[in-house]
């Protein structure tokens, strides 16, 4: 059984709305989710809220939806595209897919002009649920409800076609759009080269991007960022360089996430001071450096204890008028705290806060650790205290080294508080 409106539908039109017969409803049974016969029709004017959409909105069952959409219907309220677009993602997003199908047969035999949003809605909601056969039976049978298919609706299949794993039907797709009346833009080609590199597929990559030139389809940015990026985190930094100068011949202006990309593998094979140099490098090339490469080269720093040298790139970022982030303090403190310099750390997280930059949860947990690591557990309970205060939490592994330290320091007061 669905459970009990909270109002009546029947009141909210009368009262509210002014949808209203002359004519007395007497109370009907409960509707079915085939559809429903019609007695009055009542049209709504375009500056007129929508009563059933407002009530829909507070509806939590599908059950309830529907029996909603019915009783509506049944007092002459006649629901137009908006009405079966919200009935439909609703459902939808509740996973109630045998009713979404029920519905959009009512949308087809009443001839209801549908966009190419609701289908594309429903073809990532059927992603989501794993269900690539239905979401590839909606995107062939948009043309059904007079709803014409762009690229927009085909890239949306393509994507949840490699999130599903289903990389040769996404790229038979993308193969036959052609045929569809469609051509791949460089969105479609960009989200298969993704799903083949996530699967370490190097050659499959490659592939899809030759067939991208072949197809006359300019290459963006994001293109070379993934290829580079899969290159880099492989130790294949000369492959990759070849790609940022490919990307001048062809005229694609790489940014900041590119040389960044490039200087992360620099670093990872232990070539600092080439990853400093490509900085300079991204200037002379038009690019200004942003958070993401001075993260990199600080990272890179503290992992091999320089600390004093990546405090100095602070220094730097604030000369060149580069504020720094909550990620780029987190670097600082997380080296400091594993260094033992948890009273440096503190003082990295006074400043951040005095320059408007509020601490997130890894923060305060990484300052908690490195406190409890050198064993001032006060310092730690207070920015425990702190951390609770913004609303953020402790891992387990956190707050039992803090209640150990407590224990063992004798400082049950604090620890009392601590648990409440």
């Amino acid at each position: 059984m669905h459970r009990r409106l909270s109002s009546s539908p029947l009141t909210t039109i009368a009262s509210r709305h002014h949808y209203h017969t002359s004519q007395s409803v007497k109370p009907t049974k409960k509707p079915n989710r085939h559809e429903p016969t019609t007695t009055h029709k009542v049209t709504r004017k375009p500056w007129e809220e929508v009563p059933f959409l407002t009530d829909l909105k507070q509806t939590e069952e599908t059950e309830e939806a529907l029996s909603l959409f019915h009783q509506y219907q049944q007092m002459g309220f006649r629901h137009d595209y908006p009405s079966y677009s919200s009935l439909i993602y609703k459902l939808a997003k509740s996973r109630d897919f045998d009713a979404v199908d029920q519905i959009l047969n009512l949308v087809r035999h009443r001839n209801v002009r549908c966009r190419e949003s609701l289908f594309m809605g429903l073809i990532q909601h059927y992603g989501k649920a794993n269900s690539v056969d239905k979401a590839v039976d909606v995107f062939n049978k948009m043309t059904s409800f007079d709803c014409v298919r762009t690229i927009q609706s085909l890239n949306t299949l393509i994507n949840v076609l490699v999130d599903n794993n289903e990389l040769e039907k996404a790229r038979t797709f993308v193969d036959g759009a052609k045929e569809m009346g469609l051509r791949p833009n460089s969105v479609s080609f960009n989200v298969l080269i993704k799903g083949f590199l996530e699967k370490c597929d190097w050659e499959g990559a490659r592939e899809v991007f030759d067939k991208m030139l072949e197809r006359e389809v300019q290459p963006t940015v994001v293109t070379y960022n993934s290829l580079i990026g899969f290159l880099c985190r492989n130790n294949d930094v000369g492959k990759a360089k070849s790609l940022l100068e490919d990307m001048m011949v062809k005229r694609i202006r790489p940014n900041h996430v590119t040389f960044g990309l490039l200087m992360r593998g620099l670093c990872c094979k232990g070539e600092y001071s080439e990853a400093r140099k490509l900085m300079f490098d991204m200037e002379y090339r038009g690019c200004k450096p942003g958070l993401v490469n001075y993260g990199v080269l600080m990272s890179d720093l503290g992992k091999r204890g320089k600390i004093d040298e990546a405090k100095a790139l602070l220094g730097e970022m604030k000369k060149r008028r580069i504020k720094p982030d909550v990620v780029i303090y987190n670097i600082l403190v997380n080296h400091l705290c594993s260094e033992g310099r948890a009273s440096e750390a503190y003082r990295t997280l006074m400043e951040m806060e005095m320059k408007g930059c509020k601490p997130n949860a890894a923060t305060y947990r990484m300052m908690v650790d490195g406190f409890c690591r050198i064993g001032d557990y006060d310092s730690a309970l207070s920015i425990l205290n702190a951390m609770l205060a913004s609303r953020h939490s402790p891992t387990p592994a956190t707050f039992v080294c803090l209640v150990g330290g407590l224990i063992r320091g004798g400082t049950w007061t604090m620890l009392a508080l601590c648990w409440r």
